[in-house]
């Protein structure tokens, strides 16, 4: 007997279709870490603010509600993700963890930053796209790797998303009356978020970033063609970082931050617009619109961050 499989005809938009539903579920994957991130750090600075009179409106924004907007970030975030490419993707990755390493050194031993988390949303995305590229590559049952991946990351955020907003209604009751053992454990240990965060992107970004070296490297045919995108993008990064340093020295705020993302998007068009293709262009102003929508949407936890 005949497989289905057998008589059927080898259509390429079949092969475009499940090409595009793989990068649809690899967003998703990468939409649902940015969530998770987000819920999180809610949890942290909410608690930073509870018993702090001083800092009453500052809590009272990050608990308000905004049952629209959480899902809509990760439904928007999973459609950029999917169509960014993966070469663009990789440098985004790249520039992130040199600017991330600078600042830490920066910060000094022992210190972090919680700004430095939110600004790393995208990245986050595009890490954790790059790294499944990457690791499901040529898979078997890639597309079913992916749904897996998907159904658990999606479960994680949902839980991540409850916690956030279990602590913003009742962490205040439960942490006074000992009534609720994660409301106790947050109370007890809820100082460590930020060091769980920063394992978990190191961990994340570091096979983020072999996985972008090897998606990158894989175009060239030659070593003299790879040198010729190299050292170009190394002296790109190294003044854009450089740049950044000294503009976060003398200003800070909202401003300082979407001027960064513009500076740091244009020079990747300026770069590609010599050692890139026509496609890579676009998926700039694609990763751009990612960039400022993920700010957009942590605009009130940005603000918690600048005033700690």
């Amino acid at each position: 007997m005949f497989s289905l499989g057998s008589w059927l005809p080898a259509l390429p938009g079949l092969a475009w279709g499940w090409a595009l539903l793989d990068a649809l579920l690899q967003g998703l994957v990468g939409a649902c870490a940015v969530s998770v991130l987000c819920s999180l750090l809610k949890v942290y600075l909410y608690i930073q603010c509870v018993n702090k009179p001083e800092r009453q409106a500052e809590k009272e924004a990050i608990a308000a509600r905004r049952p629209l907007l959480e899902p809509l970030h990760v439904l928007v975030l999973t459609g950029v993700l999917a169509l960014v490419g993966s070469r663009v993707a990789a440098l985004v990755v790249l520039e992130f963890s040199l600017r991330a390493v600078s600042t830490i050194l920066s910060l000094g031993k022992g210190a972090h930053s919680s700004q430095l988390y939110l600004l790393c949303q995208y990245s986050l995305g595009c890490g954790v796209s790059c790294g499944l590229s990457f690791l499901l590559e040529r898979a078997p049952h890639r597309s079913w790797n992916l749904v897996l991946a998907a159904g658990l990351a999606g479960l994680l955020a949902l839980h991540a998303r409850r916690l956030a907003r279990h602590v913003c209604a009742l962490y205040e009751l439960h942490s006074r009356a000992s009534y609720c053992g994660i409301c106790i454990l947050l109370l007890a240990a809820g100082h460590g978020i930020p060091r769980l965060l920063r394992n978990a992107l190191a961990l994340t970004f570091a096979v983020a970033d072999l996985a972008s070296v090897e998606l990158i490297n894989r175009d060239f045919l030659s070593t003299g063609e790879a040198v010729r995108f190299w050292t170009p993008l190394t002296i790109c990064y190294t003044l854009l970082v450089v740049y950044m340093q000294e503009e976060s020295r003398q200003t800070t705020g909202r401003g300082l931050v979407f001027r960064t993302v513009l500076v740091r998007m244009g020079g990747l068009f300026i770069l590609l617009l010599t050692v890139g293709r026509w496609t890579d262009i676009l998926h700039v102003f694609v990763s751009l619109l990612g960039e400022l929508w993920c700010l957009l949407c942590s605009g009130v936890l940005l603000e918690s961050c600048w005033r700690q």
